[in-house]
């Protein structure tokens, strides 16, 4: 263990100033991050906030009695030492003001003994007063780890009390920080207590994928990517990314609440980083909806400069178009088919299942071919593996496809969608009109649009436009005029795109033949993101053949399926 003492005079100086504790919520901060520290895999948190009490409990190092008295004294920490080691940090905390702080505003009281067997195997009880110095001393018998007290909180500030948002309010401010902090440390098992009323808890798991269900209600564990994408050879300050992506096809929210970043197990705020999430998920979740994103950047410590705000919510990255780069690269390969992970939950299956046994007019469309015309050959990847095989058609509308994990459903249009879509964002091209296209009754606006768009516009009479360019994907639809009035009608260069790509995707209802459905599956499963169409909507639904064996009952024996 490392020994409490003050800081020199020339590290203080450095550290930014502010206030630590201003609320509930950074109390419970504050202690966590020391208890995390101290290498706690337990801690349990218990608030009364009508009396302004925390108490924080941890299975941790501990700390021995000498630490004990100069733990809350101002300036004193164990994490750092010199002007070196600021900039060195690998700790949660190293300021050594939150325990004074506390003693400072409150009935501070420490609870410890040292796991280690080479000190004291005593426990002890230290309180303090206000001024940090410890008062009171006696053994007590404790398991191992530290249990901090906090009383009284803002006793004698008032108007500090009176400013801070409700008890329900503070409760929120908690509980969405332990969250925070769990996605940061996946290992560790945490318990919530109102008074001596369970409020909730958070299992421990092997990464994040297991703690956000845990989070966020009606989010499965099906519903999310894991992805560790390895150190980057060409950076080695960048020890390597772990990426959670709720799905876009399975689950997304309101508001961009839930696009969070960590570093170095610390949940930051970095708008540059939320940004370059929004931006590669850009058009994969349905309008006005957000995707969820957790992304856990690890990094070596002298490349972070933590010392920014006093909460270390804020801090200065090197090389961050580095960082960007890493998690574009993540999102773009989480975004990608992953066979393993694109089965529907189980229920939802059966429940399909069941409502096409009941129904059972499939209208499955097997003439759209020849008589001599054989299923072609399913696409392979560079492995030479099979992929997907186009079967047939349902209702001129959706492809049933062949794969080894089982029976895919692919909509005809928006799989189109996503191909064209993604082929007019890698090249965008106008190619001139002959002859131009006459439009009526354009408002200025419109005009406007159009021209933002790199369209070509001229007057060509009393209220009367002629256009002299088009999207190459329009030039030859019978519905270009239609098309060009939809653009003109508002929206960035994506939205013109999005809209190009959905007027230019084959009809539902279009009949295809096998060859016609297998280049469209070759095509659509190489995308960027073959999970949603540009608008969000999923494309494809898997139903496994593990799932099909258990609806048929294929795991019976032959004597018990006949009653025998």
């Amino acid at each position: 263990m490392n020994l409490i003492r003050p800081l020199p005079q020339d590290v203080v100086h450095l550290i930014a100033a502010s206030e630590v504790i201003d609320s509930l919520a950074a109390v419970v901060r504050e202690l966590v991050e020391n208890a995390l520290d101290a290498g706690a895999t337990r801690i349990t948190i218990s608030v009364w906030p009508e009396s302004w009490r925390v108490q924080v409990a941890d299975n941790g190092l501990g700390i021995d009695l000498e630490n004990l008295k100069q733990a809350a004294a101002a300036h004193s920490t164990s994490k750092i030492n010199t002007i070196t080691d600021l900039f060195q940090i690998k700790s949660l905390g190293f300021r050594g003001e939150a325990l004074h702080s506390l003693a400072q505003l409150s009935d501070l009281e420490i609870i410890s003994r040292p796991s280690s067997p080479t000190l004291s195997s005593s426990g002890w009880r230290v309180g303090y007063n206000h001024q940090g110095e410890a008062i009171k001393t006696e053994v007590i018998a404790v398991a191992s780890g530290t249990v901090i007290t906090v009383s009284n909180l803002f006793e004698t500030w008032q108007t500090r009390r009176q400013s801070l948002p409700s008890a329900a309010q503070q409760l929120r401010g908690i509980q969405l920080i332990i969250q925070q902090i769990a996605l940061c440390h996946p290992q560790v098992t945490w318990q919530l207590r109102q008074g001596n009323n369970p409020w909730f808890q958070i299992s421990p798991g092997v990464n994040a994928q297991q703690i956000l269900p845990q989070i966020i209600k009606n989010i499965r564990f099906s519903d999310l990517y894991y992805l560790k994408i390895p150190p980057n050879c060409d950076n080695i300050n960048i020890k390597g990314v772990e990426l959670i992506l709720g799905l876009p096809d399975r689950c997304h929210r309101r508001k961009p609440d839930w696009v969070k970043v960590a570093i170095n197990g610390r949940m930051v705020r970095s708008p540059e980083l939320e940004q370059t999430l929004l931006t590669a998920l850009a058009r994969t979740c349905p309008r006005d909806r957000y995707p969820i994103c957790f992304v856990h950047l690890h990094l070596s410590p002298e490349h972070i400069d933590w010392n920014r705000n006093p909460d270390k919510s804020e801090v200065y990255l090197q090389d961050l178009r580095g960082w960007q780069d890493q998690i574009s690269q993540g999102i773009d390969q989480a975004l990608r088919l992953n066979f393993e992970r694109l089965s529907l939950p189980q229920n939802r299956i059966n429940q399909l299942l069941k409502v096409s046994e009941e129904k059972g007019n499939y209208k499955i469309n097997y003439s759209n071919q020849s008589d001599s015309e054989t299923s072609p050959t399913p696409s392979k990847n560079e492995l030479g593996i099979v992929e997907v095989k186009a079967i047939a058609q349902v209702l001129n509308t959706y492809i049933v496809a062949e794969h080894s994990s089982g029976l895919w459903l692919i909509e005809q249009h928006i799989a189109h969608e996503r191909v064209l879509y993604e082929q007019i964002c890698d090249q965008w091209r106008l190619v001139p009109l002959e002859p131009g296209i006459i439009l009526q009754s354009l408002s200025t606006a419109q005009l406007e649009q159009m021209q933002r768009l790199g369209l070509e516009i001229d007057p060509f009479g009393d209220g009367v436009w002629v256009v002299r360019n088009a999207p190459e994907l329009l030039v030859k639809r019978s519905d270009c005029p239609e098309a060009l009035l939809e653009l003109s009608l508002g929206g960035d260069l994506q939205a013109a795109q999005v809209a190009t790509a959905c007027r230019s995707a084959i009809r539902n209802g279009t009949i295809m033949s096998l060859t016609q459905m297998q280049t469209l599956l070759d095509q659509w499963i190489k995308t960027r993101n073959p999970r949603t169409c540009p608008h969000g909507r999923p494309i494809v639904l898997q139903l496994e053949e593990s799932a099909l064996a258990r609806f048929f009952r294929r795991h019976w024996v032959i004597g018990k399926s006949h009653g025998i």
